[in-house]
């Protein structure tokens, strides 16, 4: 199975593509301004993926305590063959958040899509992977697209009629939307997908607080710094003035939501301008900045149903700690 992963070539391959969109990838000023003005006061995941953000979180997949990662690629590794044999070959491939493409490697000699379409925020990580994925697959057509991810009407002109689609969702990124909105998600899946379409989903399962709590707060801090890159990215681009030292990283997992929360603490009592307003915080106020929402295997699988998608396979590691569904339009 080829995996390895070369240096960006000079020059793009032919079998690639990138689009963007016109979106997804600055930060919007109103939606911050709303979020920093609730209470309590919260902004986007989405906005912590800036290119020093998407790095941050590659080396937070590499640690020893963050266990999704290796243990969806090992699943990927060990049933790519059965996964192909339930999508079926020459398919178009349609992946959202892929960051540096490395999960799809695992399943791309099985699956032989004649089609791969990337969809990420971050317009440097597409421009970096996907010409290497186009130049070591080149019997595949790469179409890499910048913009928020998720089904769309804008995203739907770059979707061919011909093939059959198959979403893949992996990382557990289905996770980081709350329930509701996770099955709005999943419903603009099935529309997109169509009557014979399919869906691959790596879904992050429930499993003893100690090891999520571990998960999210690794020893080498690159939680920490990914967290506290929010702050950065919107002084760079709102010209707001947070300073990182007076804020504090907290990751706890809730055990009565079944979620993991990420925070950003303040830890004095203190006001920032951003763009000509004022944000006022009381210590031990929090920026609420990600939620990674845990599963059972029967609690995803009702929430695919309620969408209209059935589960066609489960898969999961010796531990059940992570799933990964293919799922078919209902």
């Amino acid at each position: 199975m080829k995996t390895s992963e070369r240096k960006n070539p000079d020059v793009a391959p032919d079998n690639f593509r990138f689009v963007s969109l016109g979106e997804g990838g600055d930060v919007d000023f109103d939606e911050v301004i709303v979020g920093l003005q609730q209470t309590p006061k919260s902004v986007s995941p989405k906005f912590l993926y800036d290119a020093r953000g998407s790095e941050l979180f590659n080396a937070i997949c590499t640690t020893e305590a963050y266990y999704p990662t290796r243990t969806e690629r090992g699943i990927y590794e060990s049933q790519a063959a059965a996964i192909a044999a339930e999508v079926g070959p020459e398919a178009t491939i349609i992946e959202f958040g892929p960051g540096d493409m490395s999960k799809i490697r695992l399943l791309l000699e099985q699956l032989r899509p004649q089609q791969y379409i990337g969809v990420d925020v971050s317009a440097a990580q597409l421009e970096d992977a996907g010409p290497v994925l186009a130049a070591d697959f080149p019997w595949l057509e790469v179409l890499a697209i910048c913009g928020d991810f998720g089904p769309s009407r804008v995203l739907e002109q770059y979707l061919p009629n011909d093939a059959k689609r198959v979403a893949f969702f992996p990382g557990s990124t289905i996770g980081n939307f709350d329930p509701d909105f996770a099955q709005q998600f999943l419903k603009g899946l099935r529309d997109m997908l169509g009557t014979n379409g399919a869906a691959i989903v790596g879904v992050d399962l429930q499993k003893p607080a100690a090891v999520l709590e571990t998960a999210y707060n690794d020893p080498q801090g690159y939680t920490r710094a990914f967290n506290l890159n929010l702050l950065t990215r919107l002084n760079r681009e709102l010209g707001a003035d947070f300073d990182e030292r007076r804020f504090r990283h907290k990751a706890y997992y809730n055990e009565q939501l079944g979620r993991v929360e990420m925070h950003l603490v303040s830890v004095i009592e203190q006001q920032v301008r951003i763009g000509g307003q004022t944000v006022r915080f009381q210590p031990g106020e929090t920026i609420h900045t990600e939620n990674s929402w845990k599963y059972t295997r029967d609690g995803f699988a009702q929430l695919a149903l309620n969408a209209d998608l059935r589960v066609l396979r489960f898969f999961t590691d010796e531990h059940s700690w992570f799933g990964v569904f293919v799922l078919a339009v209902e």
